[in-house]
């Protein structure tokens, strides 16, 4: 239970497990170590997967038909990871979710949390909560995409996940942020030339 004890105490921030509870919750999941630059879901592939971070970072992006890349989300530790859309329908995927460092992570089933769900009006309302947050999440990140500078969505996300700014490549960064790479350089130079 040792590996599995930072997803006990996640799931039990949200809610209140019994001891046997937690026990059946993590029951449901795999352990997987995933190397650097190796991808979990892929384009066209149904992902039968979410999952947890126990230790690493990824990256999930889509490709446009220019090639160009763009990063929807980045997960650290104490994160969830999927494509959620083709995750929840079971449908092929139409991300790619790559590690950045060498990972640990939990893995659930979709089937295994259809059958959590129904074993547990518990595990049904964390589920719920997860979906919640993200779609919350989603929403502020359409919002700021649409309503701040460049500038100013490079200071949200400082302030938002301080952590993720020197964890994170440059590149990820400004795709997530929707700028290039060069354009996040200048706004980074702008911020240390003001503090000196």
């Amino acid at each position: 239970m040792s590996d599995f004890a930072p997803l006990i105490d996640h799931v039990n921030k949200r809610i209140s497990l019994t001891e046997a509870e937690a026990e059946e919750f993590v029951h449901a999941f795999k352990l997987a170590k995933v190397k650097k630059r190796q991808f979990i879901i892929q384009p066209d592939f149904v992902p039968r997967h979410r999952s947890y971070v126990l230790q690493g970072s990824f990256r999930v992006y889509v490709v446009d038909d220019k090639g160009q890349d763009h990063t929807i989300q980045m997960s650290v530790e104490d994160w969830w990871v999927s494509d959620y859309n083709s995750y929840i329908f079971q449908k092929p995927a139409t991300m790619f979710v790559v590690a950045l460092e060498d990972s640990i992570i939990l893995q659930l089933a979709h089937e295994k949390e259809q059958e959590l769900k129904a074993a547990n009006p518990k595990f049904e309302t964390f589920f719920r909560i997860m979906a919640e947050r993200t779609a919350a999440f989603f929403q502020r990140r359409i919002i700021s995409s649409l309503t701040l500078t460049a500038e100013q969505r490079y200071d949200d996300f400082l302030e938002k996940y301080p952590l993720l700014v020197n964890r994170m490549p440059q590149y990820a960064i400004a795709s997530y942020l929707g700028m290039t790479t060069e354009f996040l350089s200048k706004i980074r130079n702008k911020k240390v030339k003001k503090k000196s």
